[in-house]
């Protein structure tokens, strides 16, 4: 059994016009999606949305963390990526049971990322009509960031198996015209479809980087691992609880029953016993 190791690999033409971002996520998505079990178009929509998370972190907020969030108008629920430096990614579903599908028709992003003096930078876009989570980040970036960007993010599936999970991200530099970017757009067209590209081989992300700068010369920069986890622990779940009311703290102390609580991220279990919830009596 072949083991997927995920990372992030990035690139700069050695003409100072453009940085590329190049991640395999494979893993990290498969253990995302076994986590939340979402099902048909949700699927795809929630595996692109963690490697566009995973993207804008690493090539906007290398050391900061970021949360990537798809709403739809007119319905309840949300898909949400959250992707941290060194905790690494994972990913949340939340759908109402009448509407367990997450279409993109009618759809907002929202990316939210801490900015070096801890003020958190945050931006919202529509959507484009009959786009898909790469047009959304191409559009966010242009937008929130302003900054000239090209974006792929894809999830293949054999079956109900996740195969593949990638992308990339190519950005324009400060300073540099506008027709690099013709250049870079038409290259992008000879490349064509990310899925047909992920689905060549293992190489990702070098191999992917090598056919999106083909013939243009280039300096591998660094490279980054990428996994799949969560930050949640029973201090902070404490923590959490102590917010909340007095009186409602004083019930479960009451009742004298260990309080069993599951993380909605990775569904760890946690039992927290009432001598601890007699301590944040005190506290509240």
């Amino acid at each position: 059994m072949t083991v997927t190791i995920d990372s992030a690999l990035r690139a700069m033409t050695d003409d100072s016009a453009f940085r590329v971002m190049a991640v395999n996520t494979t893993q990290t998505v498969k253990d995302a999606l076994e986590r939340q079990a979402p099902s048909g178009v949700t699927r795809k929509a929630f595996g692109d949305l963690i490697t566009g998370a995973v993207l804008v972190r690493e090539t906007m907020a290398p050391n900061q963390r970021v949360q990537a969030i798809l709403k739809r108008r007119q319905h309840t629920g949300s898909l949400v990526a959250d992707s941290h430096p060194t905790e690494g990614t994972r990913g949340l579903v939340s759908l109402p049971a009448s509407e367990p599908q997450f279409p993109l028709t009618d759809a907002i992003l929202q990316v939210m990322r801490r900015l070096h003096d801890g003020r958190v930078h945050q931006g919202m876009i529509d959507v484009p009509n009959g786009g898909d989570v790469s047009d959304a980040l191409r559009v966010y970036m242009q937008v929130s960031e302003q900054v000239d960007t090209l974006v792929g993010v894809t999830t293949l599936f054999d079956g109900d198996q996740v195969t593949r999970a990638g992308g990339y991200l190519i950005q324009l530099l400060p300073g540099v015209g506008r027709a690099p970017l013709a250049f870079m757009e038409e290259r992008l067209r000879e490349f064509g479809n990310i899925d047909l590209q992920l689905a060549k081989g293992e190489g990702l992300p070098r191999e992917l980087i090598a056919e999106l700068l083909s013939e243009i010369p280039y300096t591998e920069l660094g490279d980054s691992p990428l996994k799949f986890g969560c930050w949640c622990s029973a201090e902070r779940l404490l923590s959490a609880l102590s917010t909340l009311p007095k009186a409602d703290i004083d019930d479960f102390v009451a009742k004298g029953e260990v309080l069993e609580i599951s993380c909605d991220y990775c569904h760890r279990q946690y039992r927290i016993p009432p001598a601890k919830l007699v301590g944040l009596q005190v506290e509240s």
